[in-house]
């Protein structure tokens, strides 16, 4: 493209255009060649532009921006010359702000050399030159100067300086590219059957652990989803998967079997033996989505108003069985709002009762 003012230029004069770069899928944003061959194809139809646009899922400005900006040709709308154009465009050549800007660049070596962090010394920079906005720099435009050597960076010494000694930037796992932390598959919430979502029968509950101090002590909660009804569990010394899974079964085996339909937890490790629960109990176990507490509201709430009995920071396995069971029938004695003023022992044992 050198030498090209115009990019209209670059189809009509035959001037290359990397194929690489024409052939590269940017983002789903931007217009493929199978979607400017659609545009080709229905504007010879004589389709409006809305037409068009309804017929790609796209903006009509879009389209509109399409046909005034790449059309090359005498002979109207081409598809691969618009292409062309398009890719001839993507590259837009800047120069870095840390490579020609010298004082700024001086200041940012120096900081770093002195063990600053790429945000201190863009907070900084505000602090010591309040009235030159050339000395501006961001925290991300430092890092990509560290980390991308070949972009005229800083010096690579300069990166092993950094407080994490890493040269290299450290990539970020997508939150949904997760690691599942169970060997055994886990049923997401979202195959929970209808009935436990309407909270129309009973048996369907909500579990989680309320933790002590130093994560060292905790008490299984279990709450029944249509009446709010409170179960504790005593865990006696730790909260491993074992402990949880057999206090769970221990607790479970109180109840009625018609009580005893699905058990809905977020994704912590104490859960890990949910198959061996669901084999002892016949409950299948359901697990919430990644950093979703209110998906399972209710065991949210209640351990709320847990903490009034089981305060933070302290030691949850002095409590006795009987503590836990005396705790938990204060709470199922309690009136609720969202239970018309009736109280959980209440409401479940009407909905036990035959109509």
């Amino acid at each position: 493209m050198a030498n090209v003012k115009n990019p209209r230029e670059a189809y009509t004069r035959g001037v290359p255009v990397d194929l690489a770069r024409l052939e590269t899928l940017v983002d789903a944003r931007f217009l493929s060649l199978i979607e400017r061959e659609q545009i080709h194809d229905l504007r010879s139809r004589g389709e409006s532009m809305r037409a068009i646009a309804r017929a790609l899922g796209r903006s009509p400005s879009t389209i509109s921006r399409e046909l005034c900006r790449n059309t090359a040709t005498t002979v109207g709308y081409l598809p691969y010359a618009a292409h062309r154009l398009a890719a001839s465009r993507r590259p837009r050549q800047r120069t870095r702000k840390l490579e020609c800007r010298r004082g700024l660049r001086s200041y940012v070596e120096g900081k770093l050399r002195k063990r600053w962090s790429p945000e201190q010394i863009s907070n900084r920079l505000v602090k010591d030159f309040p009235d030159d906005q050339r000395m501006r720099v961001s925290t991300e435009t430092i890092y990509q100067a560290i980390y991308i050597q070949s972009r005229g960076a800083l010096k690579r010494e300069i990166a092993a300086a950094m407080r994490r000694g890493r040269t290299t930037r450290k990539p970020r796992r997508d939150p949904a590219q997760r690691t599942s932390r169970f060997v055994d598959p886990m049923i997401s919430i979202t195959e929970r059957p209808a009935e436990a979502d309407d909270r129309a029968i009973p048996g369907h509950w909500e579990g989680d652990l309320i933790v002590g101090t130093m994560s060292r002590s905790a008490i299984g909660t279990l709450v029944e989803r249509s009446s709010r009804f409170v179960t504790l569990v005593h865990l006696h010394h730790d909260h491993t998967a074992e402990t949880v899974r057999d206090g769970l079964v221990k607790t479970v085996a109180q109840l009625p079997a018609t009580l005893r339909r699905s058990l809905t937890w977020d994704q912590g490790a104490e859960m890990s033996g949910h198959v061996s629960f669901r084999v002892a109990t016949d409950m299948d176990v359901y697990f919430c989505d990644p950093a979703s507490p209110w998906q399972r509201g209710s065991n949210e709430n209640t351990n709320g108003l847990l903490r009034q009995y089981f305060p933070k920071a302290t030691d949850l396995s002095r409590h006795t069985p009987d503590e836990l069971q005396q705790v938990a029938a204060e709470l199922n004695a309690r009136p609720r709002k969202s239970l018309g003023w009736d109280t959980p022992a209440e409401r479940l044992r009407a909905l036990l009762e035959p109509s």
